[in-house]
């Protein structure tokens, strides 16, 4: 009932008028039963006057349910139009059959005039043609608006499809979820439109052209596909803001030394392709210190002119050195062997699960930073987030959280804050109330708009602090 409430509470006025209209429309058959009934109390309706009134709300019922905001102009992508007018259409659906049911008691409880014999003056039909009606009508807007918002939705996500699919049928339960599928569509409705109307406004600016182009380094496990962008909607969003973005295309699971070797020839080769003289690198968890390897050991410096890292462990983690201490050999052994034998087939030619897994380790970072000075060509700076619960990040986040928080303290399900920090500059990113922001959740990798975090935003105005700083 809650959910309910609120969504009436968030209901607009263009969405208010429609309802308002098609209980008109009921309002219509029911007063010609109503008459029919009371036939020597209450005068009959012309019948001219019922069939234009019958057209009018046929009429209005067929709009509708093809423009349930009341509009057909274009405010957002051909996506996102589809999916705010079958929240629309939801809505509509869920508010009119409260407001129905309610109206129908309501009609079936007044109290009749003395004198008048309903059983004999109302025949059956007509009960059932009103019934009908209703249930047409509603039928047609609901199912118009669900299958919009499950074809079209991006954050319902398969568990909420399900949900609605299961709880369809039961009575009370069903009105809550589909409370919620409205709540999370109608927000990323909201949210897409807003994400337009900004972009359609500073496209002229070129907000993300800078002077050097973009290197986008992937994290441990992971390689640059084509087809699932490491980086989720970030590329694009970047783009589309004037920046020229390149991959870093190094291996998913091999040691900071030969991940940093990649590194070198891939920025060579960039420059190459581009021309210009050196790159800026946003590296992401591993990659930061794949980075940082390709800068001090490997001769970058000079072709690179910042590092940001993003949630990258430059401390190591100690929560990785306790399991390599604890779990036995031979677990390791096979653990490895099968994540190498996967990663072969994305992409590595010699993975190596455990010498990736190692130079993660607290003790193995010290070493590395001992090794790996900072340059002074090079403008350093580091971004950081953390989980404010286990449950605010998916599998398998939730599960390390525990873990990591226990032995490193404030985390992101992955690394510790303490970890994270590197450079002259810090970024620390924090939502105090709800989920917080996950090690995924920093990369854009399941596509999820979060509450109070706008991860896309968050990275047009990273790259447009190195513009502002001449980079």
């Amino acid at each position: 009932m809650r959910e309910l409430c609120k969504l009436i509470g968030r209901i607009k006025f263009k969405i208010l008028s429609v309802i308002i209209i098609l209980m008109a429309v009921n309002l219509n058959f029911t007063w010609r039963i109503y008459t029919f009934v009371y036939w020597d109390v209450a005068p009959p309706i012309p019948f001219p006057y019922i069939k234009i009134v019958d057209t009018l709300c046929y009429v209005y019922v067929f709009y509708i349910n093809f423009f349930p905001n009341l509009t057909v102009r274009k405010v957002s992508t051909i996506r996102n139009k589809i999916l705010e007018d079958g929240v629309a259409l939801l809505k509509i659906f869920l508010t009119t059959m409260v407001f129905e049911a309610v109206y129908i008691v309501i009609l079936l409880l007044i109290r009749k005039p003395e004198g008048v014999d309903i059983s004999f003056n109302l025949p059956l039909f007509w009960w059932l043609g009103l019934l009908v009606k209703f249930f047409l009508i509603e039928l047609i807007i609901f199912w118009n608006g669900i299958i919009r918002v499950y074809l079209t939705s991006r954050q319902l996500g398969i568990k909420w499809r399900v949900i609605g699919i299961i709880c369809g049928f039961m009575p009370l339960v069903n009105i809550y979820v589909l409370c919620r599928i409205i709540r999370i569509a109608g927000n990323e409705a909201e949210w897409e439109t807003e994400k337009y109307i900004l972009n359609q406004t500073r496209v002229e600016y070129l907000q993300c052209q800078t002077r050097y182009p973009i290197l986008l380094v992937h994290g441990v496990f992971f390689r640059d596909f084509r087809f699932f962008n490491y980086w989720g909607r970030i590329p694009a969003e970047l783009i589309k803001n004037g920046a020229v973005i390149y991959y870093g295309n190094q291996h998913s699971a091999a040691s900071v030394e030969r991940c940093g070797e990649e590194l070198t020839r891939r920025i060579k080769e960039v420059l190459q392709e581009t021309g210009c003289e050196k790159v800026n690198i946003i590296a992401h968890s591993k990659g930061g210190l794949d980075s940082r390897y390709a800068i001090s050991a490997c001769g970058a410096a000079e072709y690179v002119a910042s590092l940001t890292t993003v949630n990258t462990p430059h401390r190591g983690c100690i929560f990785a050195d306790y399991l390599l201490e604890k779990v036995p050999d031979k677990i390791c052994c096979f653990i490895a062997k099968k994540y190498n034998a996967a990663l072969k087939k994305f992409g590595d030619s010699n993975p190596d699960f455990m010498e990736a897994v190692q130079d993660l380790t607290a003790s193995s970072c010290i070493k590395l930073n001992e090794k790996l000075p900072d340059d002074s060509r090079v403008f350093y700076q580091s971004v950081g987030s953390k989980m404010n619960h286990a449950s605010s990040g998916r599998f398998p986040l939730n599960m390390s959280y525990p873990l990591v928080k226990h032995f490193d303290g404030e985390c992101d399900g992955l690394v510790s804050v303490g970890s994270m920090k590197w450079g002259s500059n810090f970024i620390y990113l924090n939502v105090p109330k709800g989920r917080g922001i996950s090690h995924g959740d920093m990369i854009d990798l399941n596509r999820e708009n979060i509450a109070g975090f706008d991860t896309m935003e968050f990275y047009v105005n990273l790259v447009r602090g190195l513009k502002e700083r001449g980079f």
